[in-house]
Formats: structure tokens, C-alpha cells, sequence
């Protein structure tokens, strides 16, 4: 009697069936879609932080040079950076905080609060602004 003829002879195959395929390559497409979507949200929230980061330069400009060219007035004044992408306006008013009213003023001095606020459009076509403040103390205009 010859043996294994009545037998089934089984044979492991080692390939990957259709289905282990599919699910492979699905899984594959979520992990390279929420990569690509991080990616994509970092690089626009660079370039956003990038203009924030200028028009705090320009608002720091302005502030330090508040007083500085020209003796300090109440008043507003307006204009732009040098490539036209940030609008600025300073605003300089004379501030009585920290002075008793029943008391008159003890020197030729006076505070003065300067504000400016940078404006611009950024790269996701929003209308974007910058304020920044300080005080100050110059002699009193008369």
C-alpha cells in the first residue's frame, strides 16, 4: 500500500491575502492624510506667526520713537511700514492716572499714554490688528 494517497497534503503558502492588502493600504492613506493635514496646519500657522511677529516690530518702532524726533503732543498720527504691508496709528493723550485731583500738579511734567495699533491683512485674507500702550513722562505742553 503506498502511503499519503488517502491523505490531504496541505500547502502554506506566505503571501498576504487580498483583504490584508486593502486594509494595509487603507490604513496607510488615514496615517499620510492626518500627517499631511499637521504639516499643512504648522506651515500656515508659521507664516501667521511670522507677520505677528513683524507687526510687533513696526508697533515696538513706533512706541520707542514716540517723544524722540519730535517733542511730544496729544494727537494722532498715521502711516505705513516701508513695504506697505502694515498701517500704524499712533495715539498720544495726556493721562491723569496716579494723580490726586485735589492736588495741583507738582512739576513741569506730565504723563502721557501713548498707543499704537498695527493693522494688516494677513495671509488668510483676515484683517488682523496689533495694539500696544505705554505710559510715559515728558514735560507738560503748555
Amino acid at each position: 500500500m503506498i502511503k499519503g494517497l488517502g491523505r490531504a497534503q496541505g500547502r502554506s503558502q506566505g503571501g498576504f491575502t487580498l483583504i490584508e492588502v486593502v486594509v494595509a493600504f487603507v490604513l496607510l492613506a488615514a496615517v499620510l492624510a492626518v500627517s499631511f493635514r499637521i504639516f499643512s496646519t504648522g506651515i500656515a500657522r508659521a507664516g501667521l506667526l511670522e507677520e505677528r511677529s513683524q507687526a510687533l516690530a513696526v508697533a515696538q518702532s513706533r512706541l520707542g520713537m514716540a517723544g524722540v524726533e519730535q517733542t511730544l503732543k496729544e494727537g494722532e498720527e498715521r502711516g505705513e511700514s516701508d513695504d506697505h504691508r502694515f498701517q500704524w496709528t499712533t495715539t498720544v493723550t495726556k493721562t491723569s492716572e496716579g494723580v490726586d485731583p485735589g492736588k495741583p500738579a507738582p512739576s513741569t511734567y506730565a504723563l502721557y499714554r501713548i498707543d499704537v495699533v498695527v493693522t494688516w491683512t494677513g495671509s488668510d485674507g483676515r484683517q488682523m490688528a496689533l495694539p500696544l500702550s505705554t505710559l510715559g513722562v515728558w514735560t507738560a505742553s503748555s
